[in-house]
């Protein structure tokens, strides 16, 4: 065995390691965020393992220098989620073709009331994603934005929005 070779099998432990308690420590999260944009716990589910396994494939190239390793996965979450939207749009406007769609409203976030729960399903998808990033993850403006593609500022504009939106529903509703 050549030196390169046991360096390399000498730092895979290490590594998994990391990653193991990066996934420990951030499945909750990843979960949460996952039902936030699919509304669907089977699908989210679904969605969590495909997201930890892309993350264990790429985990040599997550550089904790460019952010915590809960936004990391959260990008690979997010990307995942896309993707199965995406394929699943287009599964569906095969299926129309030759079939009504069936209609089925899941709840996406269990503990919230009836009239919170309708409010944050009012929200646009983008009001959505930065609720559940800033307030249920608890990420910063900063690592929301990343995630998001867009300035912490507009990630923060985005945040305020929405939740002056999701009181004046409650409000309204409570009233």
């Amino acid at each position: 065995m050549n030196a390169t070779t046991w360096a390399d099998r000498r730092s895979e432990p290490a590594e998994r390691e990391s990653f193991a308690a990066a996934a420990e420590a951030h499945l909750d999260d990843v979960y949460a965020y996952l039902l936030f944009l699919v509304k669907d716990p089977t699908v989210a589910e679904d969605l969590t393992g495909e997201t930890f396994e892309k993350a264990l494939r790429r985990w040599r190239a997550y550089d904790p220098r460019r952010g915590s390793a809960k936004t990391w996965l959260c990008q690979l979450a997010r990307s995942t989620a896309l993707d199965q939207l995406r394929s699943e749009r287009r599964r569906r406007r095969r299926e129309e073709t030759f079939a009504p769609p069936e209609r089925q409203e899941p709840a996406f976030a269990s503990g919230l009331s009836p009239a919170l729960e309708q409010a944050v399903l009012a929200l646009s998808a983008a009001e959505r994603e930065v609720v559940a990033l800033r307030v249920i993850l608890d990420l910063d403006s900063e690592s929301a934005g990343r995630l998001l593609g867009i300035s912490p500022t507009a990630c923060s504009t985005r945040l305020s929005r929405a939740l002056k939106k999701l009181e004046e529903m409650v409000s309204d509703v409570e009233l």
